[in-house]
């Protein structure tokens, strides 16, 4: 998947999830939070043509989705703000060298100083 955006604009969601479900097939159910692009028309109006259930975080409440939160502060203070990225294609490559590193070679205090794969694969 190539999409970054910096707006709030529906259509890089939108496009996102089509990929993603040419890519790997529908699910039966997406969470999202409550933002703009995930409560436009065309968003709603799209999953409920592919029969896809929304489920949506509720206001006020960080620890829906608290797991995904903890990732994305470990991106910006690991990546984003010591490399700065110059433009959307410099912070592409680097999400995606940053992920990789995330997934295959860090050693997470978090989960007992394991590589998260390692993890993923023992029970995958």
């Amino acid at each position: 998947m190539g999409n970054n955006s910096n707006t709030l604009d529906a259509s890089c969601s939108l496009e996102v999830v089509k990929e993603a479900i040419e890519s790997h097939g529908k699910p039966e159910i997406i969470n999202s939070d409550q933002g703009s692009q995930f409560t436009c028309h065309e968003w709603i109006e799209f999953l409920e043509k592919e029969e896809i259930k929304i489920s949506m975080d509720g206001k006020g409440r960080a620890i829906d989705n608290i797991f995904i939160e903890r990732f994305w502060t470990s991106v910006k203070w690991d990546y984003v703000y010591i490399k700065v990225p110059a433009d959307g294609l410099e912070l592409y490559r680097g999400l995606k060298d940053y992920m990789d590193y995330y997934n295959n070679r860090l050693c997470d205090q978090g989960i007992d100083h394991q590589i998260p794969v390692s993890l993923y694969k023992n029970v995958a």
